[in-house]
């Protein structure tokens, strides 16, 4: 009978060159190990150690290992399975054939500790046979693209024996070059462009000099170029003109003040920020937005501009300069005081406001006529915010109904720029504050009077009693 053909691993186990390997896998997979020429790596584990194929290779040379990436080894398991399947077709046709040996040991680059593989091809050695990574398309292992670098990029000799990472090449260099000029260019385009615009020269003085004792024309000008311009950029950028118009304001109601004294002694010296009204607006509350007051106002009272006196109102703007006085918006108490006069003592408002120089100077159109008529004017002049019924608690047909039913108290009259601008322009205006006296005087002594000051009503209401009493009447 010929002898039973036996298979290679049989010959080469009897033979002792090779050490066969009893070892067999866990998994569904056939074998756990590579072919001779594919090394092992898995994702469970590090990769495991080649067998020795003689004593001498492994005490000369040390033990190495091939990294692949976790999609090469999904590959190469795929390969191994046809492989092997080829290798037990190849056989004697028996299911139970051993398994082949071992590959030989490799010679692979190390793998950097904490970094992704980055060698793909083993170089060859002396005395040791190649081994070369393939994935499942049977290309070079080096072809793939690795994690974190771009594709068609192949590391540098020094990160090929060194494990580190691989320098950018030269044409890589140039191009990293050209787009940080790029991105210079177009911050270049995003810079903003910055425009400056020279600030605007002081507005001539026509050889008119500023004095304390009248306004100059340019402090008029400037407010009406406010009132055309109410922003607040355009005060920015004007700045210069209004600190000169204020100033010229400031001077002018520090000198205007000292007369006021003079006239009317209740009115005490108080510094200019406790007089002038700013120019800014309060616009919280109001649908005008517009930030500032294209007019310059002052009010002289015993408290200045705020509190509840009666006070001497002066206002200054383009085509429209008004000297004035009395109480506007009083509180509460404070009006129901003088409608208390008003229903209780007549003759002390008709007295004051049918005087003769006071009709002369702030009710010209009532001059010669009756007192009614007098009083009529004066009430038409406040007819803002006034009640339309009677107050509550009053007579409809109360004789001075038409003074009830206010809410402001006020007297004015306008004057000329000329008159602003002339050399006796504070004697223009204290002509009219002087009229207002009698009429500020009473509104104060009804609203604040002073303690201990007996009222000239009283006194007439006596003398008015002891003459009912001679005649026997009763006064009703």
């Amino acid at each position: 009978m010929p002898p039973k053909k036996r298979s290679l691993a049989e010959v080469e186990s009897q033979s002792g060159s090779r050490r066969r390997s009893t070892r067999l896998s866990s998994t569904s997979k056939k074998s756990s190990y590579f072919d001779d020429d594919v090394d092992d790596s898995s994702n469970d584990g590090p990769p495991r150690k080649t067998t020795k194929t003689t004593a001498n290779a492994s005490r000369s040379k040390p033990r190495s290992r091939v990294d692949v990436s976790d999609d090469e080894d999904q590959y190469e398991d795929d390969d191994i399975d046809e492989e092997e399947n080829e290798d037990s077709d190849a056989s004697d046709g028996n299911d139970s054939a051993t398994p082949p040996p071992p590959p030989p040991k490799s010679n692979s680059a190390k793998r950097g500790r904490g970094r992704p593989s980055r060698n793909s091809t083993a170089q060859p050695q002396k005395g040791k046979s190649q081994v070369q990574t393939l994935d499942s398309a049977g290309k070079s292992a080096s072809a793939i693209k690795k994690r974190g670098q771009p594709a068609n990029k192949q590391p540098s000799p020094s990160a090929k024996r060194g494990g580190l990472v691989a320098h950018d090449s030269d044409e890589d260099k140039d191009e990293a070059k050209v787009d940080d000029d790029d991105d210079d260019e177009d911050d270049d385009d995003d810079e903003p462009k910055v425009t400056f615009i020279p600030l605007p020269k002081l507005r001539d003085t026509n050889g008119v000099e500023y004095e304390e004792t009248k306004i100059h024309p340019n402090t008029l000008l400037f407010l009406g170029d406010l009132k055309a311009n109410n922003k607040r950029s355009w005060l920015k950028m004007h700045d210069p003109e209004y600190r000169r118009s204020l100033k010229d304001w400031e001077s002018f109601v520090e000198t205007l003040t000292e007369k006021i004294i003079e006239t009317d002694e209740t009115v005490p010296e108080l510094p200019l920020r406790d007089v002038i009204f700013r120019i800014y607006r309060d616009i919280r509350f109001s649908k005008d937005q517009t930030p500032y007051k294209p007019h310059y106002s002052a009010a002289w009272s015993r408290t200045g501009r705020k509190g509840p006196y009666a006070c001497y109102y002066v206002h200054v703007e383009p085509g429209r300069c008004l000297v004035g006085g009395g109480i506007w918006h009083p509180e509460a108490g404070a009006l129901a005081k003088l409608r208390a006069s008003i229903d209780e003592r007549p003759h002390r408002i008709r007295r004051v406001l049918t005087d003769p120089e006071f009709v002369r100077v702030f009710l010209p159109n009532a001059i010669g006529k009756k007192e009614d008529k007098v009083l009529k004017a004066f009430a038409d002049k406040n007819q803002e915010n006034a009640l339309k019924t009677k107050p509550k608690g009053f007579n409809p047909d109360h004789r001075d109904i038409h003074l009830l039913k206010l809410r402001n108290y006020t007297i004015g009259r306008e004057i000329s720029e000329e008159d602003i601008y002339s050399d006796n322009a504070q004697e223009r205006i204290m002509d009219v504050i002087r009229a207002m006296v009698p009429f500020i005087t009473f509104l104060n002594d009804v609203v604040m009077p002073d303690p201990g000051l007996d009222s000239d009503s009283d006194e007439e209401e006596g003398e008015g009693q002891d003459k009912d009493d001679e005649t026997g009447e009763d006064d009703e």
